[in-house]
């Protein structure tokens, strides 16, 4: 049984760096699509609900409304929304001590561990990648990757600068 994604066939050396990446991109994508998919379905978990999660695992706490419009939803949908994950222990709602007015949702360590998991789960997969791999050939995707990196974050906006600082 193949492993390949539907429609895949085999590199060939007169592909343009475009289509190389964009194959890359492809399988890079539906291998996380389908990790984040199972996540979602063992933790009993909808998409908004998981991606609230991760946002909370990279910007830490937050505020219902910025919950809501990161999702583009209400504020009353995200309230909603924060309920159900305290509930199921993934995060936790608290006073904001300069604004007892504001809400802040944190994770748990049910919930950060959830995402850690997501995360393992690719790093075994890039490991398996890896380790199939020559040393040479390791050495030469790292540099071209490290030259890619580095000019898509030269042309991305400041916030991805920041983040990539």
């Amino acid at each position: 049984m193949s492993t390949q994604p539907t429609g895949y066939t085999m590199p060939t050396t007169n592909l343009t760096l475009d289509t190389v990446l964009q194959r890359w991109i492809d399988v890079f994508m539906r291998h996380t699509m389908h990790d984040l998919v199972q996540l979602k379905r063992d933790a009993g978990l909808s998409m908004s609900q998981l991606s609230t999660l991760f946002r909370l695992f990279h910007a830490e706490d937050c505020g219902v409304s910025d919950i809501g419009e990161s999702l583009g939803i209400t504020n009353a949908a995200a309230s909603q929304m924060v309920d159900r994950l305290v509930g199921l222990d993934y995060l936790t709602r608290s006073e904001d001590p300069q604004d007892r007015r504001v809400k802040v949702v944190s994770l748990t360590k049910k919930g950060r561990a959830l995402i850690q998991e997501s995360y393992l789960r690719r790093e075994e997969w890039l490991a398996q990648i890896t380790t199939s791999l020559s040393t040479p050939e390791q050495e030469s995707i790292s540099a071209a990757l490290t030259l890619l990196t580095e000019a898509a974050i030269r042309l991305g906006s400041m916030d991805d600068k920041e983040h990539y600082a």
